[in-house]
């Protein structure tokens, strides 16, 4: 006969405690990629940004399995259980205020140190106590030795389908219909209610449990109903796309696209024209061509190069991967039809499915140290050069730290093992700073008469076409062949290495131009 355990818990139903556990299980999913949204717009969405969040998700849910186990053996109780819940979605819903004083803290530690350390404060509390709420519930499931194994293995795997679930709403639905700060609250009232259900489980309908699902009650209500906070001066949006949060800010007369607190598009606020280099560096690839003819861009942003591509005369097809930056182009920068086609896809597979064929590509999907490391390999060129007509072009826009960046001369390199010729235009000044250096690619020389630069002097009574002519003629005078990389691979492709340190540099910069308040720190 089966012997019940030595200081068996009082009976708990097993269907609330399989609801119980199926709310926590989803709420660690859902905390865990809410965790690069939260910290991504300080940090970017990087690998290390993601490396950091698993580890500090895994360490503690670890945490919580061997606290969780050594507690339950000492008296399981559901009033423990449910405060282990209740404090889970407590912390959850600070994070919202703990997050801009834990940045501002953490802010000269350097990326990979700052990003650990404000994931660990953030996220290891609530999800080590998570992590505790599974060997406690088997505690009190089971009523004899015999049914561990069955109780334990139905428990996880409820906890389980529960996390793939949330995972799937929470990137699919939540974030983009919601945001970031409302789902927060919404996961810190789930939170509370399990605890409120876990209570009245064990038999305590009293006033403590009226209060839990009272206060879940009034959080989430709050959180669902709450208007958006006012928009801090100059930002005209704040919205979360699939892929980032996006803002647009107006500063100084200049209009910014700001992909997770990095800068994509900078362009005049009185007449959209462009006022970042490398938009005027790249559009030198369109004087190699004798008329113009049809050009692809990968990587649409706010549609600068696009419009600049437009009014040259090029027949455009423009490639994005996020919805919410083609509505922003199309609100924000006045980026319609006569600009080109848009087509929402990821750039690679565009190249590789698509059988049209051009005189231009420029691959522009670089922006605020975020390299899609399989967008620089050399499987990818081949791609591309596939998809260029003979004697066609190719462009790409990198960020760097300096004209001799090691990741320049790495793509230039990976460049060179499809193309005969490949030149580096850089835009920075002086050499050693942060800017782009836009790369051309192609099978034939590579020259662009003097005159086809246009004219300092006679544009001088001209402001916009003066700075143009002046970028124009530095991207190209100084233009050189980056030698010394070694080729980037779909096998072996380091790029979001060197990115880190381009990222830091991107994101400081970006903060020493606008007012803090932009970002909402």
């Amino acid at each position: 006969m089966s012997r019940a355990p030595d200081d068996a818990p009082a009976a708990m139903s097993r269907v609330l405690l399989l609801l119980v556990v199926s709310l926590s299980g989803a709420c660690v999913l859902a905390l865990e990629m809410l965790g690069t949204r939260v910290l991504g717009p300080f940090y970017g969405v990087s690998l290390f940004l993601w490396s950091a969040l698993i580890s500090v998700t895994l360490a503690a849910l670890a945490t919580g399995y061997a606290l969780g186990g050594r507690w339950a053996d000492r008296g399981p109780r559901a009033s423990r259980l449910s405060a282990v819940l209740a404090l889970a979605g407590l912390w959850v819903l600070a994070i919202p205020w703990l997050r801009a004083p834990l940045l501002a803290a953490s802010e000269n530690l350097g990326l990979r140190a700052a990003v650990l350390v404000t994931s660990l404060a953030l996220f290891f509390p609530p999800l080590a106590l998570l992590g505790m709420v599974s060997p406690y519930a088997i505690r009190l499931a089971v009523r004899s030795v015999d049914e561990v194994g069955r109780i334990s293995g139905n428990l996880f795997a409820v906890s389980t389908v529960a996390s793939v679930a949330a995972a799937l709403l929470t990137g699919f639905v939540l974030i983009p219909s919601i945001g970031v700060t409302r789902l927060l609250i919404v996961v810190g009232a789930t939170l509370i209610t399990a605890a409120a259900l876990a209570r009245a489980g064990g038999g305590r309908g009293d006033a403590v449990t009226a209060f839990l699902f009272v206060l879940a009650a009034t959080a989430a209500g709050w959180g669902l109903r709450q208007a958006a906070a006012p928009l801090p001066a100059g930002v005209l949006a704040v919205r979360p796309t699939p892929y980032a949060e996006l803002r647009v800010v107006d500063h100084d007369g200049l209009r910014y696209l700001l992909l997770d607190g990095g800068t994509h598009t900078v362009v005049r606020q009185e007449d959209l024209a462009p006022r970042q280099e490398y938009v005027v560096a790249a559009e030198l690839a369109t004087e190699l061509h004798a008329r113009p003819g049809r050009a692809l861009l990968v990587g649409l942003g706010g549609g600068s190069l696009a419009r600049v591509l437009a009014v040259d005369g090029w027949r455009l097809d423009a490639v994005e991967i996020d919805p919410g930056v083609v509505a922003a182009a199309r609100e924000f920068f006045r980026i319609g039809p006569q600009h080109g086609a848009i087509h929402l896809a990821d750039g690679r597979r565009f190249l590789r499915t698509s059988r049209d064929t051009f005189d231009l590509i420029v691959l522009d999907a670089f922006g605020s140290g975020s390299v899609p490391f399989h967008l620089v390999t050399a499987e990818a060129f081949a791609e591309a050069k596939a998809r260029l007509r003979p004697g066609g072009t190719l462009a790409l826009n990198l960020e760097a730290i300096g004209w001799d960046e090691p990741l320049v001369r790495a793509v230039a390199a990976t460049l060179a093992t499809r193309f005969r010729r490949v030149v580096a235009l850089p835009t920075a000044e002086p050499p050693d700073q942060m800017g782009n250096v836009v790369l051309l690619a192609c099978d034939r020389a590579l020259e662009i008469p003097p005159e086809r630069l246009g004219d300092p002097v006679a544009t001088l009574s001209d402001e916009q076409e003066h700075w143009r002519v002046l970028q124009r003629t530095h991207a190209w005078d100084n233009r050189f062949t980056p030698t010394g990389g070694r080729v980037l691979t779909d096998d072996w492709n380091p790029a979001d290495l060197r990115g880190e340190d381009i990222n830091l540099a991107s994101r400081r910069k970006t903060r020493a131009l606008l007012p803090a308040s932009v970002f909402g720190w």
